[in-house]
């Protein structure tokens, strides 16, 4: 999109925002109206098109989402699990058939049967207690296990309260912004959010740009089907991530810190506007922080369903209302990200990680780990584990000592998705080659990813989880390149027809295919779906070469 478009929305900024107005109109109708997006667009002075094409994108902006009362989850850890016939069915004796959507993951893969109504997501047995819903509130509540494996816990400590928590803010906020930058540097801090790239590197190219705005960005736009580690922080660690977006925003010399969440997380969304509320009263956020003189306040947006808004460029498209679509880079973020300004974006988990690390020092962190990979990670596990939930563990710890402390399976499993619908698929004979951490899976043919983890049962047709992941993609493309929105689709088609009928894919074909879309992809999602789909067809060829010829 042009640069004059990221302008003209910066005109009006994050208090006035499209984006916001046309999620507001959706929630009215289930759609905008279309005399509702001509008069935005003649407010914000963009074209009918551009933003007709920008509510279009969203799933739940859709005109196919008027109307539905009703959202069953269709992620891959529900799918493997079979649970989900049985809640499509159920909602049917309460709704309509046209009356029930789909969703794409609720963050509900430790105990699966996952469903959205009323603006609560519900999973396990409560598709059987539909009828007492209204009456018993605490069937939206999950309860999920919550480990530390490592020596000490960083981000599933216990929270304590805002006064204790923020005891050291004020001498973190008359410290040199550069000895701040310094102990992340030494703390070897690498993006969690599944490129593993150093913290301290972007906060520093951003610092660096002269610029009076400049943002943090928060993706919590987790929509890894599998993941609900971020998902655990906004709702269960809020302030940790707070503190850790306000400290970056003094490092860079940011004012306002903006908190992307996916719609699919609705009590996440209300938490962290809670705490936010928290700070308010606590005079912990604003002007002049604790008299130190700096300055910050907090945006909470709500995401309207769209996959590729974790791609942090499709991100800040959509902060400006514009239709979310992978920019090419350069520029990067940091130096021209939300409307033209400095902008660090960074996943949940990262940012959460920044107050301990500035509380103990970034040697105690960087002791942690394998040196490359430091620290500790939240590991995600489905409910095809005998105790799935979430772990956090020392980078390095061998994958098959988490399957072992997760007390193995409860049925037979052929592989495990790590790392999401881009992540490796890892047959269960090389878990025992593998530890926690980004070079032991890259090494070894594989991604970390956002570290979770899915389980392929033994009884899963493997051509038909392959189908799976190419609809996800073809779905959720933003459509900006070929590669990646043709390739994805014909993909599906492929598997599809193979499966279903006497049909034998060109293998040669396939290859290429799969090579244009790494290849040619302008970002990871068509660029990394490829991964996963190689995996298999190395490492499950006599349950797949039937396909083929």
């Amino acid at each position: 999109m042009s640069d004059n478009l990221s302008y003209l929305s910066g005109r009006k900024g994050l208090d006035d925002s499209l984006f916001e107005k046309l999620v507001q109109s959706g929630q009215v109708e289930g759609t905008p109206e279309n005399s509702e997006m001509k008069k935005l667009a003649e407010e914000y002075l963009m074209g009918e098109a551009i933003v007709y094409g920008t509510a279009s994108f969203y799933d739940f902006l859709k005109h196919e989402n008027a109307g539905k009362k009703a959202y069953v989850c269709n992620g891959s850890a529900c799918l493997l699990a079979g649970t989900q016939d049985n809640v499509h069915m159920q909602l049917k004796t309460h709704f309509a058939e046209n009356e029930i959507g789909e969703m794409c993951c609720l963050g509900r893969c430790h105990e699966n049967s996952a469903f959205h109504i009323d603006g609560k997501n519900y999973s396990g047995r409560a598709i059987d207690e539909l009828a007492t819903r209204a009456k018993n509130s605490r069937l939206s509540k999950d309860r999920y296990s919550v480990k530390c494996c490592a020596p000490l816990p960083i981000l599933t400590d216990k929270f304590s309260n805002i006064p204790e928590f923020y005891d050291g803010l004020k001498q973190l906020l008359l410290k040199p912004a550069d000895a701040i930058l310094n102990e992340l540097k030494i703390s070897n801090l690498r993006g969690r959010g599944g490129a593993g790239f150093p913290l301290a590197f972007k906060l520093q190219s951003c610092r660096e740009v002269d610029s009076e705005q400049k943002f943090i960005v928060c993706n919590a736009d987790e929509g890894d089907p599998g993941a609900y580690s971020d998902r655990y922080i906004l709702e269960e660690q809020p302030h940790a991530l707070l503190m850790g977006m306000l400290i970056a925003g003094y490092t860079v010399g940011a004012d306002t810190g903006i908190v992307y969440i996916r719609a699919e997380y609705p009590e996440a969304i209300e938490i962290i506007k809670k705490a936010v509320g928290d700070l308010q009263k606590h005079e912990l956020i604003g002007e002049n922080i604790l008299g130190t003189g700096f300055n910050y306040k907090f945006k909470i947006i709500e995401a309207a369903g769209a996959y590729i808004c974790g791609e942090e460029t499709a991100l800040l498209a959509s902060l400006e209302g514009q239709r979310p679509e992978v920019r090419v880079r350069p520029p990067y973020p940091t130096q021209q990200g939300l409307f033209n300004k400095p902008t660090v974006v960074n996943n949940v988990e990262t940012l959460a990680a920044i107050p301990w690390i500035l509380k103990n020092g970034g040697q105690a962190y960087a002791n942690l780990g394998t040196g490359k990979s430091s620290g500790t990670k939240l590991v995600c596990l489905d409910s095809a584990f005998t105790r799935p939930g979430l772990y956090e563990v020392e980078m390095g710890m061998p994958l098959r000592g988490l399957v072992d402390e997760a007390g193995g399976f409860t049925k037979p499993v052929k592989a495990l998705h790590v790392g999401g619908p881009l992540g490796g698929i890892v047959p269960m004979s090389k878990i025992d080659d593998l530890t926690i951490d980004f070079e032991s899976f890259a090494e070894n043919g594989f991604l970390l990813g956002h570290a979770s983890i899915i389980s392929i049962p033994e009884d899963f047709p493997m051509v038909k989880y392959l189908e799976h992941l190419f609809a996800f993609t073809a779905h959720e493309s933003c459509g900006k390149c070929f590669p990646c929105r043709l390739g994805s689709q014909r993909g599906r088609e492929l598997l599809q027809k193979a499966r279903a009928e006497d049909y034998k894919i060109d293998r040669q074909l396939f290859d290429d295919l799969l090579e244009t879309l790494e290849s040619g992809s302008l970002c990871a999602l068509g660029g990394g779906l490829p991964l996963g789909i190689k995996n298999a067809l190395m490492y499950f060829d006599d349950e797949l070469k039937i396909f083929f010829e």
